[in-house]
C-alpha cells in the first residue's frame, strides 16, 4: 500500500513556497510573492499554515518604515520534504 502524500506540502502553493525556501537561505515575503505569484493574502495564509506546522520559520522586521518578513526552512521543514519527496518516488515507480 502507498504512504499518504503529506497533504500540508501537496497544495501546488505550500510546495512552491517550500521548493524556493530548500534553494536559498531565507527568503522575503515579496520574493515569495513574486515567484509563486500569488496574491497577498492568499501567499500569508500559507505561510501560516507552513509555520504553524514548524515548517518555516517567520520573523518580521522593520527595514526603514517598512515591514520585512523574512522565511526560512527548518529542520523539521527540511525532513518534510525529504519524506515527501521520497514518497512521491514510491508513487512514480509503481507507474
Amino acid at each position: 500500500m502507498l504512504k499518504e502524500l503529506n497533504p500540508l506540502l501537496h497544495s501546488q502553493l505550500r510546495l512552491a513556497i517550500m521548493s524556493i525556501l530548500l534553494s536559498v537561505e531565507e527568503a522575503d515575503f515579496v520574493y515569495l510573492k513574486e515567484k509563486t505569484q500569488s496574491t497577498a493574502g492568499n501567499l500569508s495564509v500559507q505561510l501560516d499554515k507552513l509555520s504553524e506546522a514548524g515548517y518555516i520559520s517567520i520573523e518580521k522586521s522593520f527595514v526603514g518604515k517598512k515591514t520585512r518578513t523574512a522565511c526560512r526552512i527548518t529542520p523539521v521543514g527540511h525532513e518534510a520534504m525529504k519524506e515527501y519527496v521520497a514518497t512521491l518516488k514510491t508513487y512514480l515507480q509503481g507507474l
